[in-house]
């Protein structure tokens, strides 16, 4: 099948991915993200073979993560979880990292490039996914929901500085360099950001809201297009570039245009969850490495080994650092939620994969832990914090994409 054949593929998955998500919502809560890859899956080499790997394809899925990186840079709101609680969550994410590149090492025998994959990839937390969950039940905006939002973005916001640090092939100590001076051009951005825009920025953002013109939208590609070219200037992963720019998106759209925010980041979502993440997650299904799963008895191990570790490595510091005013109950949800991946782990073993440190057996088995958790964590998280009220379990609802 050709790159036009297999992308009408992989758009009519995407249109089937959020009915099964709906439908089955109604016995059980699964993240959208599931069946998309589930489905490449199926669709791909492994299964039915109608989908290949392709080279437009792969450049429109790569177009995909950095939305995906970009938009989750987005979500973060850290003036929201500062003080006490943003210092636990760093400190346990730290720990976490630690943790997890020990073990890594010890695992592989010293092998420094697959540890730092492995180790970074058991560190993530998907807070995307959990967010629409706590979104459900009331839980966002209490004391709960604070805590779990802190801990969630140092779990996002760390892979993507330990990326940049130990995934881009140099020294520790040039890429310390290099991501140095990228933040300091990023925080004279985040000044400019945040100083007040000229009136007419705001006049021609509503006028052009509704029409053709699209000023805001475009201006935030425009700086979306920047930090990417930043990141590339010096030579650190792009994805980097990309959450930057969410955060930066964030400060311009709610300082200048406050009122016209939310549509603006509606109309963005589009372009990203309508197209270019679900091409991301379907064709990371085409290219999973089912067959090495389900034939090698390693592979399979690995999975229930790495599901292990995210929680042992990422979930054991967030319990032992969870605020000392939490009941235990909460402190074991809390523990639950902090160690959902997938998004992050995808990403990761995607980069992984390209520079040759993990074999694609190994990069199914981190891969599929982490749906795993995705599937399982919040469930059990849930159950742990029933709130009077509450949507019920079997409600229909699709959770988000990443």
């Amino acid at each position: 099948m050709g790159h036009s054949g297999t992308l009408l593929l992989i758009l009519a998955v995407a249109v089937v991915a959020p009915l099964l998500a709906y439908g089955l919502g109604r016995w059980v809560r699964v993240p959208l993200v599931i069946f998309e890859i589930g489905l490449g899956i199926v669709v791909g080499p492994d299964l039915l073979g109608l989908a290949h790997d392709d080279p437009a394809i792969d450049t429109l899925s790569d177009l995909g993560l950095t939305m995906l990186i970009f938009l989750a840079g987005y979500e973060i709101e850290f003036a929201a979880v500062r003080g006490d609680t943003l210092r636990r969550a760093v400190w346990a994410w730290l720990l976490a990292l630690a943790a997890g590149l020990g073990v890594a090492f010890a695992v592989n025998g010293g092998d420094t490039a697959k540890s730092f994959v492995i180790g970074t990839a058991l560190t993530s937390t998907a807070l995307g996914t959990i967010l629409p969950i706590l979104r459900d039940t009331g839980e966002l905006k209490g004391r709960f929901g604070t805590v779990v939002l802190a801990f969630g973005a140092v779990g996002e916001f760390g892979p993507i500085i330990a990326m940049a640090l130990l995934l881009g092939g140099r020294s520790p100590g040039v890429s310390t360099a290099l991501l140095a001076a990228f933040a300091a051009v990023t925080a004279c951005a985040v000044y400019w950001a945040m100083r007040p825009r000229p009136p007419w920025f705001a006049r021609i953002v509503a006028r052009t809201l509704h029409t053709s013109g699209q000023f805001a939208v475009r201006f935030v590609m425009l700086l979306l297009g920047a930090m990417l070219a930043l990141s590339a200037v010096f030579g650190l992963d792009t994805l980097l570039g990309a959450f930057a720019a969410g955060l930066l998106t964030r400060l311009v759209l709610t300082g200048a245009v406050p009122e016209s925010s939310a549509e603006i980041l509606g109309k963005v979502e589009a372009m990203g969850f309508g197209f270019l993440v679900p091409v991301f997650f379907v064709v990371t299904g085409i290219g999973f490495d089912l067959r090495s799963l389900l034939d090698g008895g390693r592979e399979l191990i690995l999975l229930a080994l790495f599901l292990l570790l995210f929680l042992l490595v990422r979930g054991v510091p967030v319990y032992l650092l969870a605020p000392r005013d939490m009941p235990r109950r909460d402190r074991a949800a809390l523990t639950l939620y902090s160690s959902t991946a997938l998004p992050l782990v995808v990403a990761i073993t995607t980069i992984g994969l390209d520079d040759g440190a993990v074999t694609a057996g190994e990069a199914a088995a981190l891969v599929g832990a982490a749906m795993v958790s995705v599937l399982v964590f919040p469930l059990l998280a849930s159950r742990l914090r029933r709130v009077p009220g509450a949507p019920a379990e079997g409600t229909a609802t699709a959770t988000e994409a990443w």
